[in-house]
């Protein structure tokens, strides 16, 4: 059956078939515009655990999504597909056996134990270290691969060290674009707890590729003296809207409209976004490793990111991580449902068929 005559024979007002890829849709890979790629990867984790089960989390989730988006009620007809592979369970693999020899050495550096005078330690530093960056290589490969066959390709962590393959693989189709980062924290560490591929150190990684002309980063409220030091250190490469500003600026009569027009604008006109799921308020994402009070809704997140869709920029990809499950299926819920969305900005501002806007009488 083609692709056509599948869309034809498709109830999206049905839940998602369970046997099929994402949101249940019933479409190949070669047959999906929309390709994502699932990293389930926590390797550097130092607080809570849980984002290397996030892809799964999502995908039992999408099931239960009504592909009847009102802002994009054709998107599901487009294609979106989960590109699960022997690699994708190599990765799941690696990441539990890595954790496990990076526990120890997270133990030692918070007793006060110096990890270059034990060299038991200091070898598994250097095997994550190696591993991580292997990774990296795989990831941004991967992502080529799809990008090569004119796939729109995003990313699904995992924890936040896991995009930076994905913004390598960017930087050789873009000479410079920005990142709009959504997350609780600047992520600008240096090799946070002696790992150079930390997922707090993802957004000083980052800096290192000269085609990020800028990262704008949005929600902030922890953040380290070294960190704030770096941002301010990159001569306007990176934007700050921590949390505290921008709730002084609604306090104040500044509407959350003006505060994204604001954001926007500081944007390169190529934008990857990078969605930490911890940026929006915790009871949003319960169980994600590092939460802290504060933050946005949900909805607040959607309107700034359709906003960005609207305004005239590219958007070039995204990636959405820290998406960790609990005992219920909220995390995997709100996940979902944000991907989702994410796919039909992506895809409205590339221009795909995603449908109108459906209104309602009121």
């Amino acid at each position: 059956m083609n692709k056509a005559d599948k869309i034809k024979s498709f109830d999206p007002s049905q839940p998602g078939l369970a046997d099929e890829s994402i949101f249940g849709l019933p479409f190949t890979a070669e047959e999906s515009e929309i390709i994502i790629i699932p990293v389930p990867w926590e390797v550097t984790v130092s607080y809570g655990a849980g984002a290397s089960e996030g892809p799964e989390a999502i995908l039992e989730a999408s099931f239960q999504v009504d592909l009847h988006h009102q802002e994009f009620p054709e998107l599901w007809k487009l294609g979106m597909y989960l590109d699960l592979t022997e690699q994708t369970d190599e990765w799941a693999a690696n990441s539990a056996k890595y954790k496990a020899l990076a526990q120890p050495i997270i133990s030692a550096l918070e007793s006060g134990e110096k990890i270059e005078q034990n060299m038991g330690l200091k070898r598994d530093l250097d095997s994550i270290n190696t591993v991580c960056s292997d990774l990296k290589d795989e990831v941004r490969e991967r992502a080529l691969y799809w990008l090569s066959q004119g796939k729109k390709v995003v990313l699904l962590g995992g924890d936040h060290s896991t995009p930076l393959g994905y913004y390598e693989a960017l930087a050789t189709q873009h000479d410079s674009f920005g990142i709009l980062h959504l997350d609780a924290h600047m992520d600008l560490r240096i090799a946070y707890e002696g790992f150079t591929y930390s997922h707090a150190s993802i957004m000083y990684n980052t800096l290192k590729l000269p085609q990020v002309a800028k990262i704008v980063q949005v929600g902030i409220r922890d953040f380290c003296e070294q960190e704030a030091q770096t941002a301010n250190a990159e001569n306007g490469r990176v934007h700050v809207h921590t949390d505290m500003d921008l709730k002084k600026e609604n306090f104040e009569g500044i509407t959350w409209a003006q505060q994204c027009d604001a954001i926007i604008a500081s944007l390169p006109q190529k934008v990857c976004i990078s969605f930490d799921i911890d940026g929006m308020y915790p009871w949003y994402c319960p169980n994600t490793g590092t939460p802290v009070p504060g933050g946005f809704s949900f909805e607040e997140a959607a309107y700034l990111l359709s906003k960005l869709g609207e305004s005239g920029k590219e958007i070039i990809g995204f990636d959405l991580v820290e998406v960790a499950p609990g005992e219920d299926d909220w995390d995997g819920n709100v996940g979902a449902r944000m991907l989702f969305h994410m796919c039909g900005v992506l895809a409205k501002n590339q221009k795909l068929p995603v449908g109108e806007r459906i209104k309602f009488h009121r």
